[in-house]
């Protein structure tokens, strides 16, 4: 990635930029700290890996050019978000809203029928857990990178999805970085009384999609007994052990997978599904490779081409509750393995 000052102007350090701030080491030293948190709250606004990273590089763009008029009357952190803020409602001015198959309205699908791909709808995409790592929390506080995981899970920015920007913005200021309803209508540049309505609305819309409640049911990746239970899913699948898989799986487990419409539900289902669908035939066909995405578990699946090679060929994203796993989303997108800084092909066996 190129940095900001290599977008904006040359010769990098002649320009004098606020009261203190004379070069752009000086001006990254300042705000590239923020760099995960800023992320985290793109990502948040959008639903997309990808335009985050632009949305984050377009703020730095903008703050290193206004950093001349900034007085200091709020921090550098609440100025930062409030550019990127204002940038990522600019972005949805042209943006259509993130789906993922469950959010289509269609009832769940035939696991034996034909696959409709539908690339060029633009789907909700998962994070990265190393791209927003320690997003304005200290490494050795677990609590608060909880919280933070909490506010990227892949229900809640699916939720997010079916609110405005207004209220996407007004929302995630309010619950997820805690700012009172002032200082959001001033970010805004909206009244109070608009931020408390926006607010109100959205939070039911929310809760209705994706109850606060349901993130405590689901289980840390890190305790050995879910360790245990993820060993078994990636032995099952590098198997090919149809009925070990279902076994994983809870009796309402729900399965989709992007840019395909169709979402599946319940074990027996989502094992059909594989067995039918699945270009695999035998054990030692798919490998996985272990990474982390909204704070939940995620792999890498690699299947054997047809000559031998190891190739990539779908990300899935795991939610895993006290009764095994619940639901999985495999993303088709092959961009978000070099995202998830996943090799581009796995050796021979």
């Amino acid at each position: 990635m190129t940095s900001v000052a290599s977008q904006t102007r040359t010769p990098a350090t002649t320009e004098p930029v606020g009261d203190h701030v004379e070069t752009d080491g000086e001006f990254m030293a300042l705000v590239e700290p923020l760099r995960g948190e800023l992320m985290a709250h793109c990502y948040r606004m959008l639903g997309s890996v990808h335009d985050a990273e632009d949305l984050v590089q377009e703020t730095y763009i903008r703050a290193w050019r206004a950093f001349h008029g900034f007085e200091g009357r709020s921090s550098l952190r609440t100025w930062m978000y409030q550019i990127a803020t204002n940038t990522c409602l600019t972005a949805l001015q042209s943006r259509s809203r993130r789906p993922l198959p469950t959010g289509l309205g269609a009832p769940a699908s035939d696991p034996t029928g034909a696959l409709e791909s539908r690339p060029e709808i633009t789907w909700l995409e998962p994070m990265p857990d190393r791209l927003v790592a320690g997003a304005g929390t200290a490494p050795e506080d677990p609590e608060a990178t909880a919280v933070t995981h909490d506010s990227i899970r892949i229900a809640f920015i699916a939720a997010l999805q079916h609110l405005t920007p207004m209220q996407r913005a007004v929302l995630i200021l309010r619950d997820v970085l805690n700012w009172r309803a002032a200082e959001v209508a001033r970010a805004l540049d909206t009244t109070v009384a608009a931020v408390n309505s926006a607010l109100q609305r959205a939070r039911a819309h929310v809760e209705k999609l994706a109850p606060v409640d349901e993130a405590s049911s689901h289980l840390d990746a890190t305790d050995p007994k879910v360790k245990a239970k993820l060993e078994r899913y990636v032995a099952a699948f590098e198997a090919y052990d149809i009925d070990a898989i279902v076994e994983m799986l809870t009796t309402d487990a729900i399965w989709d997978m992007p840019p395909f419409t169709g979402w599946y539900q319940g074990n027996e289902t989502i094992g059909t599904l594989i067995a039918t669908q699945c270009p695999a035939s035998k054990a030692g066909d798919m490998r996985l490779v272990p990474t982390t995405a909204n704070g939940q578990p995620a792999y890498g699946l690699y299947m054997k081409s047809e000559d031998g090679r190891m190739l990539p060929f779908q990300l899935q994203q795991l939610t895993v509750g006290p009764h095994g796993v619940e639901r999985v989303t495999a993303y088709f997108d092959l961009r978000l393995f070099e995202t998830f800084g996943l090799p581009a092909e796995l050796p021979a066996a």
